[in-house]
C-alpha cells in the first residue's frame, strides 16, 4: 500500500512539473511575428537578425508602446537591478 501511494505521489509530481515547465514558453501570433520582423528590420543596424543593447536603446517610444501592446518586449529585470532594489 505504501509503495502504491509513493508511486502515485511521484507520478503526480512529475506531471505537475511538466505542466509548469510548458507554461513558460508561448508561440508568437502572426501579428507579433510581423511586428517583431518590422522592428528588427528598422533597428538592426549590423544586420545580424538580432537587436543588441545599443540597437534596443534606439527604439522609439512609439515602437516600444506598439511592442508592449502586442505583448512583445516585456521588461526584464537585470541582475544588477534586482540587487539594487534589495
Amino acid at each position: 500500500m505504501k509503495k502504491m501511494l509513493l508511486v502515485t505521489a511521484a507520478i503526480l509530481c512529475a506531471v505537475s512539473l511538466t505542466a509548469n515547465a510548458s507554461q513558460g514558453k508561448h508561440k508568437l501570433t502572426p501579428e507579433q511575428k510581423a511586428l517583431r520582423k518590422e522592428i528588427i528590420a528598422k533597428y538592426d543596424t549590423d544586420k545580424n537578425g538580432k537587436l543588441d543593447k545599443q540597437e534596443r536603446a534606439k527604439i522609439s517610444q512609439e515602437d516600444k508602446e506598439r511592442m508592449q501592446k502586442a505583448g512583445l518586449g516585456g521588461k526584464k529585470k537585470h541582475k544588477n537591478e534586482n540587487k539594487e532594489s534589495q
